[in-house]
């Protein structure tokens, strides 16, 4: 989780201003909170996160703590592809998490015969990726979500509204599986060089390659 640090900071004779952090990881604004705080010159000081929510120090160490030996820290790319010579779809995600103190890459594709368009298999790599999500034990957790669909994008994050019946019981299923697992999703669209990975996995899948593995990383992406 990235947050942005607010405070008030007050001089010795009295005198008040707020100031805020740029965005940063959780765990880093907390040290620097405990190091503003040690000055006895911050008042009010509280992490905001994307979704406008704010913590106490003493709630983010214990959301930190909480997580620890959770999946945290996540990011998922998707993508799906679709053959309209075949009538097939393939269906990929990859997943960058952390937990216990590591990085971790997770790939996953699938194909399918049930799927009548690229939107339609867009939407599909998404569910898939959070039916992974929620193997991992992932919930109530803010989690990116990019891909190179601008349908999908837009219309998950609010800005288009999903006119086909067949997308719109996409978005419908997707809504309830991040209300379940209580996911706070943030959408992401990137050029579709930016997606590779998600794309080669739903291009694997066409082909009838399977991909499904967890590996650790040495470094993030």
């Amino acid at each position: 989780m990235n947050v942005r640090i607010e405070w008030v900071y007050k001089t010795p004779k009295g005198t008040e201003a707020i100031f805020h952090s740029e965005e940063m990881p959780a765990a880093k604004a907390v040290l620097l909170a405990e190091d503003l705080e040690r000055t006895g010159r911050t008042k009010k000081l509280v992490f905001v996160d994307r979704f406008d929510s704010t913590w106490t120090v003493k709630e983010m160490k214990g959301y930190l703590k909480g997580i620890e030996t959770e999946p945290h820290n996540i990011t998922v790319y998707f993508d799906g592809g679709f053959s309209p010579a075949t009538s097939n779809s393939g269906l990929g995600c990859v997943i960058y998490y952390e937990q216990s103190g590591k990085s971790y890459r997770l790939r996953r594709n699938a194909p399918s015969a049930e799927l009548a368009s690229n939107n339609e298999a867009e939407y599909a790599a998404l569910y898939l990726s959070l039916q992974e999500l929620e193997l991992l034990g992932v919930h109530h957790l803010p989690i990116r979500f990019i891909g190179d669909s601008k349908v999908v994008i837009n219309q998950m994050g609010g800005d288009w509204p999903a006119m086909e019946a067949d997308l719109a019981r996409w978005a419908d299923r997707i809504d309830q599986k991040l209300e379940k697992l209580g996911i706070q999703p943030e959408y992401e669209l990137v050029p579709r060089r930016e997606n590779a990975e998600a794309d080669q996995l739903a291009t694997q899948a066409l082909n009838g390659i399977d991909i499904a593995g967890v590996i650790e990383m040495t470094a993030k992406p």
